[in-house]
């Protein structure tokens, strides 16, 4: 018997409806619709247009009831730390900020300062980042109190796009994890810091386990689009942690990598690890499916290649990432190395020039041609998974010694390779749609169609191919690996 479900797929750059289908233990998927999407500048704010992805997702599911398809079910993912402030009379009390507004800048300084990293990380074990939810709170208490006041929830994004479907307004674990402000030890909101900075506590929604059924499409979107009965679930809303359960892994010696606008890598664990070695090297324990843990680190990924793109595309140089990788292979190797985690590379005016900056202080030849930067970040990102790695290791005791790279960043044959080098580990790439995979598989077990995780990574490892990338050992990778650290290091 086949079973269809609709995941709704939502990411910085793009968006997707994508139709899954589970049949005889296999999984197909189908993309329906595809659209861009990105945060908009408005009066000095950067904020996502909401309404539009809403259209969009809408009209993905008008074009799966042109199918005549009955699904079972349908969730949204996004990315994290985002949200929107609403209550009963408004859907929406004003566009929500994107996560790299410059308006955390003072209120993430001062919270290190008062009550400090120590309080925050003990309450919550997540990284620190500016973008967190727990700032842009913060920057409203202190810029937006009116809206607070008569806001009665916020949601972040998948999740506010859920209630839309249905109605009914439900923090998911994995991306509550995200904000910075919930608890993995007692599973609930941080009281602590709730109360420390003055946030109201009737905006924090009940928080609820990945794979819930919140209930049936809203009469109003199913008349709209055509789309039969169907119910919303919330999987893992959070992109990543629906990724990170699409994993094709067996055994415990494994990491992984979502590999995409970040590189977020890190293990699975069935605890969190909440310790001064573990903030000190400033990793997160973001919650996972069936109570696990994500222990990760979160750094800059190919954000640093798409806001190149973007730059060349500025001067006319139009190039697709497949041309960019092919430029990437034939340039020279190890000329020019940075620091990817660097702050200036966080939301430069031009990547490029931020890129020539590092180099020149730093008493490197300045990448001349797209092909020299393209190379540069890709070797640079490769590094840096290694120091991650073996941070992880150290922070842990799990010996690793295979790397799983799932999403868009998994088609590049070059980061690939070079990861299998940089890493001293064995690769397995892929699959690519991990996270619209993960979305699909968790409705499946929440309506009952699988039973497990393993069974769910079973179904994984059934339905798409895997590419395996042995490492490569040379002196020069070792002098390279040396070299990189210097660099983190602030050497010259």
């Amino acid at each position: 018997m086949e079973k269809h479900y609709i995941a709704c797929d939502l990411g910085a750059e793009s968006g997707r409806v994508i139709l899954g289908t589970l049949r005889d233990g296999r999984l197909t998927l189908e993309e329906i619709h595809r659209f861009a999407n990105g945060a908009t500048k408005i009066q000095n704010s950067l904020r996502w247009n909401i309404t539009r992805i809403f259209d969009e997702l809408k009209q993905g599911l008008r074009m799966v009831a042109a199918r005549g398809v009955a699904a079972s079910g349908m969730s949204v993912d996004s990315w994290g730390v985002d949200y929107v402030l609403f209550n009963d009379r408004q859907p929406m009390l004003g566009l929500p900020y994107q996560y790299r507004d410059a308006r955390t800048e003072r209120t993430y300084a001062a919270a290190l300062e008062q009550p400090g990293r120590e309080v925050i990380f003990a309450e919550t074990g997540i990284q620190f980042m500016a973008i967190n939810t727990l700032y842009h709170l913060i920057a409203d208490v202190n810029e937006n109190s009116d809206l607070l006041q008569i806001a009665d929830q916020f949601l972040n994004i998948a999740d506010y796009m859920n209630y839309l479907f249905c109605g009914v307004g439900r923090a998911e674990v994995s991306l509550a994890s995200t904000t910075q402000l919930y608890n993995p030890t007692t599973g609930q909101w941080s009281a602590e810091l709730i109360q420390q900075f003055e946030l109201p506590e009737k905006i924090f929604p009940p928080i609820v386990a990945s794979g819930t059924r919140l209930g049936p499409l809203l009469a109003e979107v199913g008349d709209e689009t055509g789309l039969s009965p169907v119910e919303v679930i919330a999987t893992c809303s959070h992109d990543t942690g629906a990724a990170v359960a699409a994993v094709p892994a067996e055994g415990d010696d494994w990491a992984y990598l979502s590999s995409g606008t970040w590189s977020l890598i890190g293990i699975e664990l069935p605890d969190p690890r909440i310790n001064n070695d573990v903030l000190a090297e400033n990793f997160t324990n973001e919650a996972g499916l069936n109570g696990t843990t994500r222990f990760l680190k979160n750094i800059v990924g190919l954000w640093l290649l798409q806001e190149s793109r973007r730059s060349w595309a500025k001067q006319g140089q139009t190039l697709d990432y497949a041309e960019i990788n092919q430029l990437a292979e034939q340039a020279e190797p190890f000329r020019s190395l940075i620091n990817p985690d660097d702050p200036r590379f966080m939301s430069p005016a031009d990547m490029p020039t931020a890129i020539d900056s590092y180099c020149q202080e730093t008493n490197q030849p300045v990448p001349e041609t797209p092909g020299q930067y393209a190379r540069c970040i890709l070797e640079s990102l490769a590094l840096l998974y290694g120091r991650t790695l073996d941070t992880v290791q150290r922070l842990t005791g799990r010996q690793i010694s295979k790397l799983h790279i799932v999403g868009g960043g998994s088609q590049s044959t070059l980061l690939n390779q070079l990861a299998a080098n940089a890493t001293g580990r064995t690769v397995y790439a892929g699959p690519v749609e991990a996270t619209a995979i993960g979305n699909v598989l968790i409705q499946a077990m929440a309506m009952g169609d699988l039973e497990s995780l393993s069974e769910l990574r079973g179904v994984v490892r059934d339905s798409f191919t895997i590419a395996t990338y042995k490492p490569e050992s040379s002196e020069l990778w070792e002098q390279t690996r040396q070299r990189f650290t210097e660099l983190v290091r602030g050497g010259k």
